[in-house]
């Protein structure tokens, strides 16, 4: 698309948080991996290019890397982090490997003005995840801002090249909007041509024109993303749409039941179920591995849907409400980002698998794909509903999971969800629940010794699901939720809260 800005991915975690930063101002952006040709690029038209970050060195043997003519197109250019080691290195300037790094939280202090921080202060706080540092920047470049005694920022004033070694695009980054905002819409003139009705519309004719008059499955967990996935495709395909709710024994308490009522009071979509309680939980015995727990869950789940796919005439496409944060996270996407996590939706698929994906939320981040849901008039106490993960309470479960065990979590966690709804503060944090810890510990009720399992209680606040900080509940709020798990759930004995951000942490334990 014309007017557009292409983010090059070189490995960065926050590759498409750039590219969702962008589409906040309105602007279209798209990822590309840094194997894409000059070429591949330019068809595009772009009005502005973003170097981002990843997890490499320019001084590797096999750094990842990209055309010295992108700097010589008259296209303004954004190097983020490694972005900015690659520009300074290509450009003749000097890295080298650096003593200890620096991760965190960090000063940035504005040396010389120029455009990228017009409006930011002279201080402020930003997000550094980097080893290696520049130490000379190339000629007729300008150095424009440092952190403590590293260069953290320079700039070409004719040829518009600028680059900074934090990550704005993280929410830690103080005025990171600011500074991408205006390489976006003042830099780059960018006229703004992204909304999600847009979306929508393509969206609807991507999938009739995939689909054909095929029938399609979706995998319903009565989630903020396969709902709106499957309201997006029933307006698409309509009847040719069946979805099959499978539980798991994973879910959370009662949730099989809500879900058919759901969805039979809310919308025309022909839902079956599925009971593979015994299924999967025999599968897990004697499992702790996390990510042989996330391949087996998912292994099951597409088994489950080949089987009842075999029983529908005609059924070709399996559709999954698949999201950025789960491919990012799972794989490289267009790039080489380096793998944190499989994710059911995207790393557990059989070889043999006989239905061919259809993921038409791929490309949106959580926020976006609610503010869809709205657009296609879904209530909104389903859309604005936490998310819970594909392989359900199997990764909340630390460990092996046990019959006895999800019963424990599913108990603790509705009392501390109904805790939130009751407190009016469930739709003020992003996403809360309980994880049950492999963990025993001594402790006293009544006059009685007990050793039982601990709890940890987690909400955390976040826009985009990328990035996320802990969510400040009130002690006493915090104390009312341990006193009634201690005394109603038999089994646990301790609670704990967890106080640890994303990143270094992410917002799931497993």
């Amino acid at each position: 698309m014309k007017n557009s800005i292409i983010v090059i991915d070189f490995g960065s975690q926050y590759n498409q948080l750039i590219a969702r930063r962008v589409r906040d101002f309105g602007v279209y952006a798209e990822v590309f991996p840094c194997t894409s040709s000059l070429n591949e690029i330019l068809a595009l038209e772009p009005a502005g290019i973003i170097l981002s970050g990843g997890p490499s060195s320019v001084l590797s043997k096999d750094a990842y890397t990209i055309s010295q003519e992108i700097f010589e197109l008259g296209i303004p250019v954004l190097g983020i982090c490694y972005g900015m080691q690659l520009t300074a290195h290509l450009a003749g300037g000097k890295v080298v490997k650096g003593k200890q790094g620096e991760y965190g939280k960090t000063l940035f202090e504005i040396t010389h003005h120029c455009e990228l921080f017009e409006g930011v202060p002279a201080v402020s706080t930003v997000w550094m995840s980097h080893f290696d540092e520049v130490i000379e920047i190339p000629e007729d470049f300008l150095i424009c801002g440092k952190s403590q005694s590293e260069i953290a920022a320079f700039y070409h004033p004719k040829k518009k090249i600028y680059a900074v070694q934090f990550h704005p695009e993280v929410s830690h980054t103080e005025f990171g909007e600011q500074i991408l905002k205006n390489f976006v819409l003042n830099i780059c003139q960018c006229e703004k041509n992204w909304e999600l009705k847009n979306f929508i519309e393509y969206q609807i004719q991507e999938i009739r024109d995939k689909v054909g008059d095929k029938k399609v499955i979706l995998g319903l967990s009565g989630g903020v993303d396969s709902s709106v996935a499957s309201v997006l495709l029933q307006k698409a395909i309509a009847n040719q749409l069946t979805c099959i709710f499978v539980d798991t024994g994973l879910l959370r308490l009662n949730e099989a039941e809500l879900v058919m009522k759901t969805y039979a009071e809310n919308f025309d979509i022909q839902v079956i179920k599925v009971d593979a309680r015994n299924r999967f939980l025999d599968k897990l015995a004697g499992i702790t591995d996390p990510e042989q727990k996330r391949k087996i869950i998912g292994h099951e789940f597409i088994e489950v849907f080949n089987e009842e796919a075999s029983k529908i005439e005609n059924a070709s496409f399996l559709a999954q409400g698949t999201i950025y944060p789960d491919v990012i996270e799972s794989q490289s996407v267009k790039g080489p980002s380096a793998t944190i996590k499989s994710h059911h939706n995207v790393g557990g698929l059989p070889e043999d698998m006989h239905l061919e994906l259809v993921e038409p939320l791929r490309e949106l981040f959580k926020d976006e794909v609610r503010k869809v849901g709205i657009e296609l008039g879904i209530p909104a106490e389903m859309v604005y509903r936490h998310p819970f993960p594909g392989p359900g309470l199997g990764i909340r479960i630390l460990g092996e999971v046990t019959p006895e065990k999800v019963e424990i979590l599913q108990k603790a966690d509705a009392i501390f969800i109904q805790e939130l709804r009751n407190s009016g503060l469930y739709e003020q944090v992003s996403q809360a629940f309980v994880v049950l810890l492999p963990v025993k510990s001594v402790g006293v009720m009544g006059d009685e010794r007990t050793y039982e399992y601990t709890a940890v209680v987690r909400s955390a606040d976040t826009i985009d699901f990328m990035s996320a900080t802990w969510s400040r509940l009130p002690y006493d709020f915090l104390e009312k939720v341990s006193s009634r798990i201690i005394n109603e759930v038999q089994g646990i004995n301790r609670v704990a809260y967890d106080i640890s951000s994303k990143p270094p942490a992410t917002i799931e334990w497993e």
